[in-house]
């Protein structure tokens, strides 16, 4: 196996349910690591619980896109920085809080509740259909990917008929195996998509969270066209890439794990531990919490220098024996809440509530509704997205 010396980062999955032998050997070694990411750099790996935390809520560590030491994980990453609007993912303190204060209100507790009625009305409709095409569908594209990007659409307000466009260019652009061009062109395709949308509708706002944004900005007097448009593109690809691969990966692990599944059905209060379970067990964006280090930092008797690169491991973090007895286990039981599935800190995901009431009314609909469901093929021949930012499946085929 490389040496953690000589690893050159991101590292592929190769087993759909556990992480890379590499990340584990770290962990166990030492606190950080300093391994070789793409362009011929170096970052700094942090790959303990109590450590990832500490990164990820401390202003030592700086999520600044624009900082020269930033650690981008594909080829061509640091070109980004001379093509990216700045956006709400990439900002530090004190421009940040106000960023996302502004459309924080969008995704509270109350607001989603608010909206379970029609996520409930989405997914039945996709389940209907689901039982009207009978014998084996692709469970990605019948109801994975439908639901969160219906979701979305309608609460940015994208028209959902253009949804064959931005999925397949943020599919792109997320492949780590593409080309830095082939990635630009596919973000900034969607940006100018967004950006033409965004103009139509300062001209006529509607109720949707960008018409209400330009009304609320423009009102305060800080709207700004680029900063819109750029949170509507992290949050379109935020809104329906990670929570359609957890729907995926999640009916996944339940059929293989039928005892488990079937306390669920028994009592459907149990759910919510459950999808908390499975976001710490998959951890499918694994490597998205990067930092850059604006002064010297020790973390467990290493020093990181200023400017450097330091990469959050959530995967690692979230299997920390330390702190979650037999990792390797999926308990549905376990209610694992404080997992890093969702980052932590500041830049915690601004839609977890939205991505937890989704998966909640997906999970209770369709194995309620469909309780004969089943894998077409064994999970060793499924189509994992090993090759992506964020790991799911490409296809889901099952039958009933």
């Amino acid at each position: 196996m490389t040496t953690t010396e000589q690893l050159q980062m991101p590292v592929a999955r190769t087993c759909p349910f556990a992480p890379p032998e590499q990340y584990t050997k770290m962990r166990e070694d030492q606190a950080v690591t300093r391994v070789d990411i793409p362009d011929d750099k170096h970052a700094w790996v942090v790959t303990r619980h109590e450590d990832a935390r500490l990164v990820l809520n401390d202003r030592r560590f700086s999520s600044d896109r624009f900082n020269p030491g930033f650690p981008f994980l594909t080829a061509g990453g640091n070109a980004f920085r001379r093509n990216e609007q700045r956006s709400m993912i990439g900002m530090d303190a004190p421009e940040h809080g106000p960023a996302r204060k502004s459309v924080l209100g969008e995704f509270t507790v109350k607001r989603i509740n608010a909206l379970r009625p029609r996520i409930q009305q989405i997914v039945d409709g996709l389940i209907d259909d689901v039982l009207a095409t009978g014998g084996e569908v692709d469970l990605v594209e019948k109801l994975s990917l439908p639901v969160p990007s219906l979701v979305i659409c309608e609460l940015l307000g994208v028209p959902y008929e253009d949804h064959d466009f931005f999925q397949e260019h943020t599919s792109k652009a997320l492949r780590r195996t593409a080309s830095f061009a082939e990635r630009r062109d596919a973000i900034e395709r969607v940006r100018d998509y967004l950006s033409d949308l965004i103009t139509a509708k300062e001209a006529d706002p509607g109720d949707d969270l960008l018409g209400r944004q330009i009304v609320k900005l423009r009102g305060e007097g800080t709207y700004e066209h680029e900063a819109l448009a750029s949170m509507a593109l992290l949050l379109l690809i935020a809104g329906h890439e990670t929570t359609a691969n957890m729907i995926s990966l999640g009916t996944v692990a339940l059929l293989e794990n039928p005892d488990q599944l079937a306390k669920i059905k028994a009592d459907p209060g149990r759910t919510l531990d459950a999808i908390e379970e499975m976001l710490r067990y998959f951890t499918i964006v694994d490597t998205a919490t990067s930092r850059v280090a604006v002064e010297d930092v020790e973390i467990g008797g290493t020093t990181i220098p200023a400017g450097d690169g330091v990469i959050v491991l959530g995967y690692t973090a979230n299997w920390d024996p330390a702190v979650f007895e037999s990792p390797e286990r999926l308990d549905l039981e376990r209610g694992a809440r404080h997992h890093v599935a969702f980052g932590f800190g500041p830049h915690q995901c601004l839609g977890q509530n939205l991505a937890r009431a989704e998966l909640q009314i997906v999970f209770d609909t369709l194995f309620r509704r469909v309780p004969g469901l089943k894998l077409a093929k064994p999970v060793d021949d499924l189509d994992f997205k090993v090759d992506a930012s964020i790991y799911g499946l490409y296809q889901l085929p099952v039958t009933w």
